[in-house]
């Protein structure tokens, strides 16, 4: 406590602010990762905050994500820790599924996230020893700052915590509809319409399908190179089969024999503009975090030329884009399927354990540690899987420091009671 008060003398402004002292780390973010973490330090008997900017659990699947969403991994590899799927969701819950889990996820181990509270400011304050956390709390029209005074702090914000709206020459003159990806919902408000499909991944790919789906006519911008694969090979999880290879195989040869795979159950991508980039599938996304695509109709649609692929952008002007090769299209509404991006570098004062891109500098599996108490959780690039390893050590990790604490205040507990009772037979 001698720290804290020392904390109070240097800021002579301290109590003018709310704040209040939390006894066990802050987390930022109730999305799958805070969540994750929350649960994990539950079980290790260590109290925690959880703060969240947005009105609810995983906002991001809530409200930024298109209807037809379903998981893209079986749900083996996306389950949090200590509470698997219910058993008759199917091998690839949807949405709404995966929403009521992570619902039924918070209410099981009893996670209370404070909602409307958005993260200002994060610094560690060496010289008391606490990492000082302002929020700005958001109640209808009001907004009030407070300020939590920790000893840990995990930063749970994730990957896609910020929309990539891109600055494209002509686009502010271009007068039709434009909007992210995470406003897409439904292709019904598009049917008839010419509409363009900014990005090729798997948000770019679903979303152009589901235009087709309700008659829509869907041209999709591929820049650059991409992987795709089959999201099963021979009725086997094409993710399932590239882990189970990697238990015995180097990472090289998984990679051409993904590709061989995928070859033979797709074909030659590339004759439909879908070149492949030089390095392999899951090198890339090790190194790069660029997630290949599991195809789960698209390519058909391309095929048969319901989805119009075309290279890179050049121009937009008045109800048409001009492309890098000179090419001019007339759409109706632009869908910009151009990505997320981690938003710690707005908030977090710290520049040794996070890079200027919001990313932990150390690789997988080091990044979810830093000094001072400060933690990082759902920043591996591996998604949920990723997610749950980091919430697992960071809780063990804490947890350990805890439990050691507590072992010996009541060793000194005992100790003064038994001084105490020493003292009182005199």
């Amino acid at each position: 406590m001698e720290n804290l008060f020392r904390l109070v003398d240097q800021d002579q402004d301290f109590f003018q602010p709310k704040w209040t002292l939390v006894n066990g780390p802050i987390i930022v973010g109730a999305g799958p990762s805070g969540l994750a973490a929350a649960a994990c330090l539950k079980e290790q008997g260590v109290p925690f905050v959880v703060v969240e900017r947005a009105d609810c659990i995983a906002s991001l699947w809530q409200k930024r994500t298109y209807d037809r969403l379903k998981l893209h991994l079986p749900k083996q590899f996306c389950q949090l820790p200590k509470l698997p799927f219910p058993e008759d969701y199917p091998e690839y819950p949807t949405k709404r599924q995966f929403i009521e889990y992570l619902e039924s996820y918070a209410k099981h181990f009893d996670i209370n996230p404070k909602f409307n509270e958005c993260v200002q400011s994060a610094r560690y304050d060496e010289t008391s020893g606490f990492w000082r956390v302002k929020t700005l709390v958001s109640t209808g029209s009001n907004k009030t700052e407070f300020e939590y005074i920790c000893r840990w702090l995990i930063v749970a914000t994730g990957e896609n915590a910020e929309s990539v709206m891109p600055d494209i020459e002509g686009l502010s003159e271009f007068g039709g509809d434009v909007i992210h990806a995470c406003d897409y919902k439904s292709g019904e408000k598009f049917k008839g319409q010419k509409v363009l499909v900014v990005g090729c991944g798997n948000s770019g790919m679903e979303v152009s399908l589901d235009l087709c789906n309700h008659n829509a006519s869907p041209s999709m911008v591929v820049r650059s190179s991409v992987h795709v694969l089959p999201r099963e090979i021979f009725g086997k999880s094409t993710f399932e089969l590239a882990v189970s290879m990697m238990k015995w195989l180097p990472l090289w040869l998984v990679d051409k024999l993904m590709l061989i795979l995928a070859w033979l159950v797709l074909g030659n991508t590339e004759k439909y503009g879908l070149k492949r980039p030089s390095t392999g599938p899951l090198e890339l996304k090790n190194t790069k975090g660029k997630t290949p695509v599991l195809d789960i109709g698209a390519l058909e649609k391309i095929r048969s030329g319901d989805i119009n692929v075309v290279p890179g952008i050049k121009r937009f002007s008045r109800g048409q884009v001009e492309l890098v090769n000179g090419e001019k299209l007339e759409i109706d509404s632009v869908v910009l399927a151009t990505g997320y991006r981690s938003n710690v570098p707005s908030w977090l004062e710290e520049g040794e354990f996070f890079g200027k891109n919001g990313y932990p500098k150390a690789q997988f599996p080091q990044g979810w540690k830093g000094k001072a108490g400060l933690y990082a959780a759902g920043f591996t690039r591996r998604g949920l899987s990723g997610a749950s390893s980091d919430a697992m050590r960071i809780a063990h990790d804490i947890g350990t420091v805890w439990k050691e604490e507590n072992k010996q205040l009541k060793k000194r507990t005992i100790a003064r009671h038994r001084r105490c009772i020493s003292l009182s037979q005199f």
